[in-house]
């Protein structure tokens, strides 16, 4: 009896001891994954198997040369701890290689699991530089510096930046699914490309048995409304292409309208930093047409001085309203946010909580506020114009 009794207690004593280590090894590990945040929810890329969150962290404000290292390392270390798993880089002449060395060496640097996050990065190319056009050659050799500067085994999804018409489908479509097949990028897809650039170039890769792109990448605003609304649930429900929307605040012109703190000039300077290439960057619009009557500057301060009233009785500001707004479009799969201080990544990432605010008359009294929502053009018959 006396040695059963020691039996016993020594068994108790291993099974303690396991208990002991199973939660501190527990608790270590919870400290080194990222936890979810409320409103946070993972979503498929298009119709592919790669699930992300639906906020990914961008490049145009958070890999900026006025930013040190330190606050750049503390925001996307935000970002990761918050449950983010995507974070976005821009291929182009200027920011490019500075944005993938630094991200290169915060992932390394943060040695976390690579299963746990996704990088997309773009190939982009414009007609003033060496790069023209979308060749064979120059897709694979941007993929490969990309990969070099990332100091990553491969690039999760890579995007192409505007459609070439100088080169082939066929030489592009061959290109990627070479990439793909190399191991170099797991997934590609478009940017700002239109609805039938990309029916075009899904129907080039089933023609010749190549991997399909599995997202557009599209702005998507409260004053940008028509290929978001209109095409991209088509391209989704009839090719499987995902939407991953950028510029929310429309490229910050939206708070700078509300609160009327800056000029026009600077306005036309944020828009030119942070626009993704060079062809592009142009001052914003004077006017956006909507479906009554053009929407000048001073009728967009009308309109956003209303939704800020809106915000205000919800208990929020502009900018996480302007959000919420973007995702509670259930075609949005991810929503891309940039940020230059943890404070302003935390301040966007609560505009996830107010979707549960943003009930059906909450979007009918912005409906009637905006009066831009986008209308189909009517279908013409090629009878009745003979």
């Amino acid at each position: 009896m006396a040695d059963l009794g020691s039996t016993t207690e020594q068994l108790c004593a291993k099974l303690q001891a396991a208990a002991v280590k199973e939660s501190v090894d527990r608790v270590s590990s919870a400290a080194q994954s990222p936890s979810l945040t409320s409103g946070l929810r993972y979503r498929n890329l298009g119709k592919s198997g790669l699930r992300v969150s639906n906020i990914g962290l961008a490049t145009w404000t958070t890999y900026n040369t006025a930013i040190n290292e330190e606050q750049l390392d503390a925001v996307v270390t935000a970002a990761y701890n918050a449950g983010i798993n995507l974070f976005d880089l821009t291929e182009g002449p200027q920011s490019s290689e500075q944005a993938e060395t630094q991200l290169g060496a915060i992932l390394k640097r943060k040695n976390w699991k690579r299963v746990s996050y996704s990088v997309i990065t773009k190939i982009h190319w414009h007609y003033k530089s060496e790069e023209r056009g979308l060749s064979r050659k120059h897709i694979i050799e941007s993929v490969r510096s990309s990969v070099a500067r990332l100091e990553l085994d491969y690039i999760d999804i890579v995007l192409i930046q505007k459609a070439d018409p100088m080169c082939p489908l066929e030489e592009v479509v061959r290109a990627m699914d070479f990439l793909v097949s190399e191991g170099l990028i797991m997934y590609w897809g478009t940017a700002k490309w239109s609805p039938i650039d990309v029916t075009e170039m899904y129907t080039a890769c089933r023609q010749l048995n190549c991997s399909t792109p599995i997202l557009e990448q599209s702005e998507y605003h409260m004053l940008c409304r028509e290929k978001v609304e209109i095409y991209m649930p088509e391209l989704y429900n009839k090719i499987g292409v995902g939407l991953m929307a950028w510029s929310p605040l429309a490229m910050g012109l939206l708070p700078s309208f509300k609160d009327s703190l800056r000029s026009r000039s600077s306005n036309r300077t944020k828009a030119s930093s942070i626009s993704w290439n060079q062809d592009d960057r142009k001052p914003p619009s004077k006017e956006v047409q909507t479906n009554n009557e053009p929407l000048t500057a001073r009728n967009t301060k009308e309109i956003l001085f209303s939704i800020s009233l809106i915000a205000d009785r919800l208990g929020c500001s502009l900018v996480q309203l302007c959000i919420a707004w973007t995702l509670k479009n259930e075609s949005v799969q991810c929503l891309l946010l940039g940020a230059a201080t943890t404070h302003q990544f935390y301040h966007a990432l609560h505009g996830l909580q107010l979707l549960p605010k943003l009930n059906s008359n909450v979007m009918a009294e912005l409906e009637r506020i905006l009066d831009n929502k986008p209308v189909r053009p009517p279908m013409v018959s090629t009878l009745a114009m003979r």
